[in-house]
């Protein structure tokens, strides 16, 4: 990862702009303003318990959930963060029913990237005081610069990423990125309000024993993936795994990654297509995931090289410690006929 003598995250970030293929200084840029708005979000995060910001606001998103006050919030506030620094030529995110087109004085349309975004995931925890978190992807457009960007430029496989992390918002706030060159993590301190890397290059152990998946759902889950829950419980070797699941899948994925663990939100008899956001959340944490060691695949495929069709597609995932992914898989292709 190059000369490690540097502490914050505005550092690394210049420290490491030689690692990217086409850089600029734009994805320097647009991290930095991810790392602006995240300040803000977590300030109002902190914050939630005591104004009128909780619980939802009366509308849907476009897949039909109810949006929380933060998700409007914080969207709100990562797409002024990039739009009105004119650093992306476009933004999609899980609240938006369409993409989003940046042109301003200064044509943005000439600018190289666009962000992808899941503002606050876990948004309904925040009642409850359990973290939650903001999940970021971005592509290289694939339209001609100074021209508007269309929906091609978003339905990019996952394995054309050039940056994707998280922001989670707990005990301590921690911003997690690759651009394709490991995985590093970075902890807020609110004091000075810097975030400083305390996690250099992050792995996921080989193996690990813990196992997260909503087992409120076992009835309606692909026979596979009972299976692998039942090889789970089985008192030999390293199991019966440990099972934690906080429904919050920045929270989730985060411990998995520093503990050893798996995720898993399969397809199931109530979300044929899984219910997580290909795009928003899974193309995202299978990139973080490879570069740090894991392997992430919807139970049958490697997650990044789907095609997606939709801004809002959905896909099943599992992702996390790749001894424990291609244990749930060998339990999945017992019944590949079923797929």
């Amino acid at each position: 990862m190059g000369d490690k003598n540097y502490s914050t995250l505005g550092e690394f970030i210049i420290n490491n702009q030689h690692d990217f293929k086409y850089s600029s200084g734009e994805l320097s840029r647009l991290l930095t303003s991810i790392k602006l708005a995240a300040k803000i979000v977590n300030h109002e995060v902190n914050k939630a318990g005591l104004v009128d910001i909780l619980g939802a606001v009366g509308e849907t998103n476009i897949q039909g959930e109810d949006q929380q006050k933060l998700d409007v919030y914080a969207n709100e506030i990562f797409k002024s963060a990039l739009i009105n620094r004119e650093i992306v030529c476009g933004i999609t995110s899980e609240e938006e029913d369409d993409f989003i087109t940046i042109q301003g004085k200064y044509n943005a349309h000439d600018n190289k990237y666009v962000l992808l975004i899941d503002p606050l995931d876990g948004s309904s925890n925040v009642d409850v005081n359990v973290s939650v978190g903001t999940i970021f992807s971005v592509y290289r457009r694939i339209t001609p610069p100074g021209m508007p960007v269309r929906k091609e430029d978003f339905l990019q496989e996952g394995n054309k990423q050039v940056a994707a992390g998280y922001i989670v918002y707990g005990t301590s706030t921690m911003l997690v990125y690759t651009t394709g060159h490991g995985v590093n993590g970075f902890t807020l301190n609110p004091a000075i309000g810097s975030f400083y890397l305390s996690h250099p290059d992050m792995k996921f152990p080989e193996e690990g024993n813990i196992f997260s998946i909503n087992q409120g759902n076992y009835a309606h889950f692909p026979q596979g993936v009972k299976d692998y829950i039942k090889y789970g419980q089985e008192e030999k070797d390293n199991r019966p795994y440990t099972y934690r699941y906080i429904g919050s899948m920045v929270s989730d994925f985060h411990r998995n990654m520093v503990k050893g663990g798996i995720y898993i939100y399969p397809t199931s008899s109530k979300a044929p297509n899984g219910k997580l956001r290909l795009l928003y959340e899974c193309n995202p944490m299978a990139f973080l995931t490879e570069q740090a060691g894991g392997k992430a695949t919807d139970g049958h495929i490697r997650i990044m090289d789907i095609k997606p069709k939709e801004l809002h597609e959905r896909s099943p995932i599992f992702c996390g410690s790749t001894k424990m992914v291609e244990k749930a898989e060998s339990f999945m292709k017992k019944y590949t006929s079923n797929k």
